[in-house]
């Protein structure tokens, strides 16, 4: 018995020695246990013979690691994290946010775990919003595990991507629209610029018009070089790609657009199509206290058009809580998991999708409505601040870190 003893340490070692090597996914060590144990009783039922405890151990060893490896792919994970408010307070980290990111890589700072950032924040492209968590969060993050809120949009390009649209919001709505692969943008400031006198506030205005998206314009200025006829041409659809900046301008113009069938100042035609990346009516910011997000505008824009119109507004709004959201974010996690092993096949489902957010009335629920395999948990570091879990939207964990969040994880799969 001492000797079957010492023989099934020896090989515990040896197994989880190999699952150590076995990157990035990692066998449950119960698992593990259970593996040893078929072994020993494999072995007391064919006899004692030293040559063939070898060769039965050996045999026994190769086809632990084979299904081994199976079994663990067959339990993988993956995560999704939102920004503001769980790993960024405006361009500030919160404490222990990058320490707990770096635990997703390996010590050569390749992928060891397939995550990506899930916000319904945005107004740049991805490449450039992920070079700028890159150097904020100190980990490598490419462009495809930066999920925004208007990355939906790319869905709609066969169907606006010769036809004039508007985007709307701050940053660089119009070069993000142009990347997708929309051929006619225009950004509201463009747009504005060929109505003299659409916003009868602007004389009062004296910031500088920034957003003019780089891939349209030249060494002239863009009033003077018309691309579009914007007199002539029919807006088709409206696209609010983030936060707009000039709330009484953009929702006198977006009525001006929707109300006229996408020509301002004709009274005819149906309403041109309008869409939303978001619906948030707040989000923690650097102030102590939440600012007013899309959905506020949404509110406001809804409230003042039907108001002034005799048809309600149309528009469509992605972001979180949309499943759809989360259903595209599963996908996206399954090619960044073949990218980290070229073995995996996409069509392998995960075992558990964690949704690591600060808002209950939107990751948390759209965690609820997307349902299994995803798993939600609640951060105090942004909107949600309570004691205990949230009464209306309860989350399947609640944490006080996303550093928490991760070492609950990294723990729960044995990883």
């Amino acid at each position: 018995m001492t000797f079957l003893r010492v023989l099934r340490g020896s090989v515990w070692s040896e197994i989880r020695r190999a699952q150590g090597l076995r990157r990035p996914y990692s066998v449950h060590p119960q698992e593990t246990h259970q593996a040893a144990d078929r072994f020993f009783t494999a072995f007391l039922i064919y006899g004692a013979s030293v040559s063939r405890v070898l060769i039965l151990s050996a045999v026994c060893f190769c086809c632990y690691i084979c299904t081994g490896i199976a079994s663990s792919f067959s339990s993988s994970f993956g995560i999704a994290l939102d920004i503001d408010g769980v790993v960024l307070r405006g361009s500030t980290p919160i404490d222990g946010s990058s320490q707990a990111l770096r635990r997703l890589y390996a010590s050569d700072g390749t992928l060891r775990f397939p995550f990506l950032f899930l916000t319904n924040g945005g107004g740049t492209p991805e490449s450039k919003r992920a070079s700028e968590l890159s150097r904020l969060l100190e980990v490598d993050i490419s462009p495809l595990q930066v999920v925004q809120g208007h990355s939906p949009f790319k869905g709609l390009v066969s169907r606006f991507e010769n036809d004039l649209i508007v985007a709307i919001g701050k940053g660089e709505p119009a070069e993000v629209m142009s990347e997708y692969g929309f051929k006619k943008v225009l950004s509201m400031d463009e747009y504005v610029s060929y109505f003299g006198d659409i916003d009868p506030l602007s004389q009062y205005k004296t910031w500088e018009v920034k957003q003019i998206s780089k891939s349209i314009t030249n060494s002239k200025p863009p009033d003077s070089v018309p691309r579009y006829n914007a007199h002539r041409s029919r807006v088709q659809a409206a696209f609010i790609v983030s936060d707009p900046v000039d709330w009484g301008r953009d929702i006198q113009v977006l009525c001006d657009i929707l109300g006229s069938g996408g020509l301002p100042g004709e009274e005819n035609g149906a309403q041109p199509s309008l869409f939303f990346a978001a619906d948030d009516l707040e989000y923690p910011a650097a102030f102590c206290r939440e600012r007013l997000g899309m959905g506020a505008f949404r509110l406001a824009l809804e409230c003042i058009f039907n108001r002034i119109s005799r048809n309600p507004l149309q528009y469509t709004s992605f972001g979180k809580p949309n499943p759809f959201v989360f259903k595209n974010a599963e996908a996206i996690l399954k090619q960044l998991r073949s990218r980290i092993c070229s073995n995996f096949q996409n069509e392998n489902a995960f075992t558990t999708l964690y949704m690591i957010g600060d808002n209950p009335s939107v990751d948390i629920i759209g965690t609820e409505k997307a349902g299994r395999p995803w798993f939600s948990i609640l951060t105090r570091t942004g909107l949600f601040r309570g004691e205990g879990n949230h009464s209306q939207f309860p989350a399947d964990l609640v944490v006080d870190t996303v550093e928490e969040a991760i070492d609950y994880i990294l723990r729960r799969e044995g990883a």
